[in-house]
């Protein structure tokens, strides 16, 4: 077993960890231990809320969570060796949860809480808990599905530099002030208010590994949240990004500094539930070299990476198709969201009819290892997405051709609701 560099414990707050937590991104984090280009080694993580969801059948921890410490994540791990225009190259050996928690959850938030990819058509909180059997997850409150999962790292990471920092900062603020544009926004009246368009820093609630006090108070005004990806790879939420997979990420501080959790047994494309994975926490191994000079000799200043080939061997899809057409008739110019809204839509609506209540068919399509497609982007004015639903993960059979048969009103559990 390689050696563990950074360690967690699950019955203690994040800043009370044994290697201290970071939930923002900022160059000046120092680094909680170093290892050498080659050399394998482990990384413990808390889960990304730092341990705010239990396993129970309520979901009131969901609706009543805090969401600006998160992500709790595990680093930074500094390469000996990594310069600026370096590529980090970082092999992902393995990841999973600890023996005595074989479990995670997926989550739907509430609407003015986090909120989520369809929170207008699911304002609500809603929970559920899966239990692990080896590569196996099950849940009590979506029943009758079964499927291996694609785990993986949610985030993985290199430090931006300051100027990286600045630039991501400036770039995300004049979105903010420039408001939404009319052809990408959506635009529903069921919908309360639109979601924010990006998340500015937030110096509430900051954890910078081992900074001093009086530099964490300084930086936390600019330190970048873990939301999205950026340059540095970050919150990609890729599921093909699993064991086996070798990632390469462009290093911008000496050091290069990496940073990883955020772990997610299985997800489907998109994470749609916003707390779309099934979360657990855990450890990951890795090792990692250095191409020197990799940023120009690659040509690329943007994270690649080669999957592993640890694909579920799924070959019985259904697939449904969504366009650039919004639930209201509002014809939108080539947007690939309402597409892709358009198609989970229809693939909710769908499960119903075997039973699934359209929470339980939404969390199906955040935690399976489904397959989602821009099918078509070039033929104006729609884009054509895909999503494919693996028939093999149900007890039952799905396919249209069986539809009379096996369509079932009978009753298949439910997920966990506030109480």
């Amino acid at each position: 077993m390689p050696e563990t560099v950074f360690e967690v414990d699950t019955d203690e707050p994040p800043d009370e960890q044994p290697s201290p937590i970071v939930n923002r991104w900022h160059p000046d984090v120092p680094p909680a231990a170093s290892v050498e280009p080659g050399e394998s080694f482990r990384m413990e993580c808390l889960d990304w809320t730092g341990g705010q969801v239990n396993n129970d059948d309520s979901a009131n921890d969901i609706r009543d969570m805090a969401l600006d410490p998160n992500h709790h994540l595990s680093g930074p791990i500094e390469v000996e060796g990594a310069e600026p225009g370096d590529m980090l190259v970082v092999d992902i050996l393995d990841l999973g949860p600890w023996p005595d928690r074989e479990w995670g959850f997926t989550g739907i938030f509430e609407q003015d809480n986090g909120g989520g990819f369809l929170t207008d058509h699911f304002p609500n909180a809603r929970k559920t808990i899966w239990d692990f059997d080896g590569v196996y997850t099950h849940s009590r409150h979506v029943e009758d599905v079964r499927f291996p999962g694609l785990a993986h790292p949610g985030i993985i990471g290199t430090a931006p530099s300051h100027d990286l920092l600045e630039t991501w900062n400036e770039r995300e603020r004049a979105l903010i002030d420039r408001g939404p544009e009319d052809e990408t926004a959506v635009n529903h009246e069921t919908r309360e208010e639109e979601p924010p368009l990006a998340l500015p820093p937030e110096p509430n609630d900051v954890l910078l590994g081992d900074m001093d006090e009086d530099e964490v108070e300084e930086a936390a005004e600019k330190a970048a949240r873990t939301i999205p990806p950026r340059e540095n790879a970050g919150n990609c939420d890729i599921k093909n990004l699993s064991r086996g997979s070798r990632v390469y990420i462009p290093v911008f501080v000496e050091g290069a500094n990496l940073i990883t959790g955020d772990l997610h047994f299985s997800q489907g494309d998109g994470e749609i539930t916003f707390c779309g994975a099934i979360e657990f926490a855990g450890w990951i191994d890795l090792k990692v070299d250095l191409i020197k000079n990799g940023v120009e000799e690659m040509g690329t200043d943007h994270a690649m990476f080669k999957p592993g080939y640890q694909d579920p061997n799924f070959s019985d899809y259904v697939v449904f198709e969504g366009y650039s057409v919004d639930e209201d008739g509002t014809q939108h110019y080539k947007n690939s969201t309402v597409a892709m809204r358009r198609a989970c839509l229809d693939a909710i609506e769908y499960l119903t009819n075997f039973g699934y209540t359209r929470e339980q068919a939404y969390f199906i399509l955040s935690t399976v290892p489904v397959e989602s497609r821009i099918a078509g982007i070039v033929d104006l004015p729609n884009t054509c997405v895909t999503v494919s639903v693996p028939n093999e993960v149900f007890d039952i059979d799905i396919d249209p051709d069986t539809l009379a048969e096996e369509a079932s009103v009978g009753d298949r559990g439910d997920v966990a609701k506030p109480s």
